[in-house]
């Protein structure tokens, strides 16, 4: 294997990554109780589990190139979708949070259960099935594939194997507790490399202010005016919290590793952490993109080889080794976080609620892991299948659809959760109906036929408006349900909070309002 990136002392602290990563990793499985579960850690994640691993999915190879290619063609705009993320993550941490934990549930379609009963839940797991297959498995493995391929020089197939073996060895050896472990030692190296890109490219550009000048005013203002084609400001305060509600708050690969808390208190540091996490975004991601059109504007074609082309100009040989081992484990952490979501829900949902409700703990991690290998080879032909396609760039596209994923699961679970009246029927119709119908205007927005040619608004703000079309039909079909069956909200536990979480997200809004107040 061959690679004009790598070098000799790069290929050795790649080696040298791999060696310690696997050995964490068996680590982690021998602290997990013989015969225990994989899915949730046993309940014992403390807060800098929650936090990393949170952060560490949220986090790919993907998220990397396009930040530093959102930062050289529009500056610190797209910074919005993480710093605005703090208060959906808020929103997980004292409202969704307590009750998920006081509930004691393994799966969100088992909340939705408790919630609107057996049919809402069994349509919610299949629903997570699919969404945790395509948008985290398939377009992680193609971006990361897609990535790898051009540094290594090695067809698709073989990229996505590679990577789903070493995510499915954490997941099916430790279950959850592996992942959570090796993603804190993978994201405190994200961090450092990232740091050491963002130091050595201000050094060359001569300094912040040298950089602020090096580039327009406008690159370092948070909110664009609606004329903006790109990031208008209406369409991200209207859009983004049906997005952040979704992603934050009831998607499982997210959630999960709060499921898996010691106890609430934990949870609620462990999300403020992510929130704290989430600051770096701008400054690890973004701003090496802002520092590539400084350094190399006049020369860079392709704004998406921004991230690329600092490392290979700025880092010397063994660094350069670093960063893809970096970008490996980003790979690693997101895969692994989504595989082990994946059989989660599969085991708990599908198989021994419908199949074998006497299940032993030792059968059900052993169809945990069978699931596992399964929805990895899913994923393989998915992603080869993406691959084939010509002509198109699929994940920007997918990337877009996931706007219009959102509305349906934003809708029931606000509703749900908020409104005691809202019934099953309400439900299902909008998880149902309501994502067929959102995929259609979805598939409309993005391939607009010849005969429907009006001007459509921003996706983001598109999102916004199909949310309130479900959430109002779910209100009158809740009103006018003639089955009198009520199920009661799941009740939240309040007895672990603490003074010191309530005081920590009161300081992190503080920041993040400062910040947004300063950036315009």
């Amino acid at each position: 294997m061959e690679s004009h990136y790598m070098q000799g002392l790069d290929w050795l602290i790649l080696g040298i990554y791999f060696a310690v990563l696997i050995a964490i990793g068996i680590w982690a499985s021998t602290r997990r109780k013989k015969g225990g579960a994989l899915f949730l850690a046993e309940h014992s994640l403390r807060w800098h589990h929650i936090g990393f691993s949170m952060w560490g999915t949220n986090v790919g190879p993907s998220m990397l190139i396009a930040s530093a290619s959102a930062g050289f063609t529009t500056g610190i705009v797209s910074g919005n979708y993480a710093w605005y993320a703090f208060v959906f993550i808020a929103l997980l941490a004292f409202v969704f949070a307590p009750r998920y934990l006081g509930a004691k549930v393994s799966t969100l379609p088992e909340f939705m259960g408790l919630r609107f009963g057996q049919s809402t839940r069994n349509i919610l797991a299949w629903y997570t099935i699919v969404t945790i297959v395509i948008s985290w498995l398939a377009l992680t493995l193609f971006a990361g594939g897609i990535l790898i391929r051009q540094v290594f020089d090695i067809p698709m197939w073989a990229s996505a194997l590679v990577l789903l073996f070493i995510s499915a060895f954490f997941s099916m050896l430790g279950g959850l507790k592996a992942v959570a472990y090796t993603n804190v030692y993978q994201m405190i190296l994200l961090i450092a490399v990232s740091l050491v890109l963002v130091i050595v490219g201000l050094d060359r550009v001569g300094g912040i202010s040298a950089l602020v000048d090096k580039v327009p005013s406008d690159y370092w203002v948070m909110f664009k005016p609606n004329s903006d084609e790109a990031f208008p400001w209406l369409p991200i305060i209207l859009g983004y919290p049906v997005m952040g509600v979704w992603f934050w708050c009831t998607d499982q690969s997210m959630v999960q590793p709060v499921l898996a808390a010691k106890d609430l208190r934990e949870g609620q540091l462990g999300t403020n952490f992510t929130g704290w996490l989430k600051i770096l975004d701008v400054a690890l991601y973004i701003l090496p993109g802002i520092i590539c059109f400084a350094l190399f504007g006049d020369t860079l074609k392709n704004p998406d080889e921004a991230y690329l082309t600092m490392v290979e100009n700025l880092f010397p040989v063994g660094m350069v080794g670093m960063v893809f081992a970096v970008l490996t484990a980003c790979l690693v952490s997101t895969i692994g976080s989504a595989l082990n979501a994946l059989s989660t829900v599969f085991t708990m949902d599908i198989y021994v609620k419908k199949f074998n409700p006497n299940a032993s703990q030792r059968r059900i991690n052993y169809v945990g892991r069978i699931v596992t290998v399964i929805g990895a080879a899913i994923a393989i032909v998915l992603t080869v299948a993406i691959d084939s396609i010509k002509g198109l760039n699929l994940f920007n596209v997918f990337q877009s659809v996931l706007g219009f994923i959102a509305p349906p699961m934003a809708a029931v679970f606000v509703l749900g959760i908020f409104w005691k009246r809202a019934t099953t029927r309400a439900a299902n119709f909008a998880l149902t109906f309501g994502t067929t119908f959102c995929l259609i205007v979805g598939v409309l927005y993005l391939w607009p036929p010849e005969w429907l040619s009006f001007p459509w608004p921003h996706f983001m703000l598109l999102s916004f408006e199909l949310f309130v079309i479900l959430a109002v039909s779910m209100v009158i079909i809740s009103l006018t349900d003639s089955d009198k069956t009520r199920y009661e909200i799941p009740a939240p536990i309040h007895e672990d909070w603490s003074k010191l979480a309530v005081g920590l997200w009161t300081a992190l809004a503080i920041v993040m309002i400062s910040l947004y107040v300063f950036f315009n």
